[in-house]
């Protein structure tokens, strides 16, 4: 029996008889549904144990299966799973430490990826793709030192607080957690998607409308090397500290559009102190592409992309505002000359408690567009111009419709349907003649989710 069987099993052995038939209310939502208490007998009395001195710990498993119907490399299925074991603790409490806490989780990742295997896109058809691997994700103590005003320092994941929107959790595809402007420009996809960084986040609630966000992260979760960053970082241990810094903040206004309509404004950016490869020229001042080049990229000091994000209760459902039809976008730029993706953009509907007899499921629309940069273009032109045939890239965009509906208490199903445009850019496909671009592709898939125990609100879910 494989590895993944024995996951499946175990689930739906605890599912079976553990989980209550109650519904979540509105207000316990996460980003897949609200957690259930984990299953009478010894693993309940464990965690109430835990809970008397200030610990909580929590347990997760993700099960996908999903296709590749048409396009892309070529067709085919897979399944893949994550299993996930967090602790989270209040240190006032288990040890008399005021106003501090703590946070760590362990994955287990397995299966295959459908697109690196059978699309070949930037933007993932799921959040949960990575290489198979056990490893350390989140690892952090967070201190307050008043109201609203806290230091957190560890192993940190900058898609938890930055650049991201709470509408967007209805979704599969991974550009809408961490969009791909940042997973394919940033060295080692930043700390996000599968890799962590060391370093520290500094919150201050200004007021009750303006909170004031700020971190620093060691630059490259796995550090330069040959082969896959995963692989360069395969169970997060590496805890690099010496590589230039990545720096991020962001500013967010909540604001009233009208009654039981919140919205929240975003305004951030991030500067990455590295040394990135310019996209089309050499340090000889020639085309990368011309065969007479020395064929080394010229260097360009940093890179700096701002970012707004907006998201907006447009029709409510609830008397907070908390259910309804809601929609967000978010929008970022980079410096061309030394980032593959330019300009990045998505956008989403998110409608949730349409149904009173379903008070938690919902289902979201939502599109993402990435535009290749100008210089990574002008190279392609370049290499047309001394003979070698291939497509001139321009753009990826990714369409998804999803629907997540809650089972019971701690367990979710959620199908989805993606349409993925240009993949890799419209690159070339290796696998026909001719040098043709990836066709577009249309995928579809299935993710389970299961939840037990507490868990950190902001912590990776």
């Amino acid at each position: 029996m494989t590895k993944r069987w024995v996951y499946v099993l175990v689930g739906i052995w605890c599912l079976a008889g553990a989980v209550p038939t109650t519904s979540v209310r509105a207000n316990e939502a996460e980003v897949s549904g609200g957690r259930a208490d984990f299953p009478p007998g010894p693993a309940r009395e464990l965690e109430r144990s835990l809970a008397r001195i200030g610990i909580s710990p929590s347990l997760t498993y993700i099960a996908e299966s999903a296709a590749n119907l048409s396009g892309g490399l070529r067709r085919g299925a897979i399944y893949q799973g994550r299993l996930d074991l967090g602790l989270s603790a209040d240190l006032d409490k288990l040890m008399g430490w005021s106003g501090a806490k703590f946070h760590a989780n362990v994955m287990h990742i397995h299966g295959d990826s459908l697109s690196r295997q059978y699309i070949g896109n930037f933007m993932s058809f799921s959040g949960t793709e990575a290489l198979n691997h056990a490893r350390l994700y989140e690892l952090w103590i967070e201190q307050e030192f008043a109201k609203g005003y806290s230091l957190r320092v560890g192993q940190l994941s900058a898609d938890v607080e930055f650049f991201n929107s709470k509408y967007s959790d209805v979704f599969v595809n991974a550009t809408f957690g961490w969009p791909a402007i940042a997973a394919v420009n940033l060295p080692s996809g930043g700390p996000a998607s599968g890799l962590t960084a060391f370093g520290f986040r500094a919150k201050a609630q200004l007021s009750d409308r303006l909170t004031l966000l700020f971190a620093m992260f060691n630059g490259d979760p796995a550090g330069r090397g040959p082969g896959e960053a995963q692989n360069r970082n395969a169970h997060g241990l590496n805890f690099r500290v010496n590589d230039t810094p990545l720096l991020m903040g962001e500013l967010q206004y909540s604001y009233e559009a009208g009654p039981r309509r919140p919205g929240t404004l975003k305004l951030g950016g991030w500067f990455h102190t590295d040394r990135f490869d310019d996209q089309r020229y050499g340090t000889d001042g020639l085309s990368l592409a011309d065969p007479a080049g020395n064929g080394e990229p010229a260097q360009r000091r940093g890179s700096f992309a701002p970012y707004a994000v907006i998201e907006q209760m447009l029709v409510p459902f609830d008397g907070k505002g908390d259910q309804g039809i809601a929609a967000f976008a978010r929008i970022a730029a980079n410096q061309p000359d030394r980032n593959l993706i330019d300009f990045y953009a998505d956008a989403g509907l998110n409608v949730s408690g349409f149904w009173p007899a379903r008070p938690n499921d919902k289902f979201g629309v939502g599109f993402a567009y990435a535009k290749i940069s100008s210089s990574a273009r002008g190279l392609d032109q370049d290499a047309l111009g001394f003979g070698t045939p291939g497509p001139v890239r321009n753009y990826e965009a990714a369409f998804e419709l999803s629907y997540l509906a809650e089972v019971k208490k701690g367990w979710t199903v959620q199908p989805t349907l993606q349409y993925l445009i240009h993949p890799s850019g419209g690159a070339s496909n290796p696998f026909t003649p001719n040098s043709q671009r990836i066709p577009n592709a249309i995928a579809v898939g299935m993710r389970m989710t299961m939840k037990w125990g507490q868990r950190e609100p902001d912590a990776q879910q």
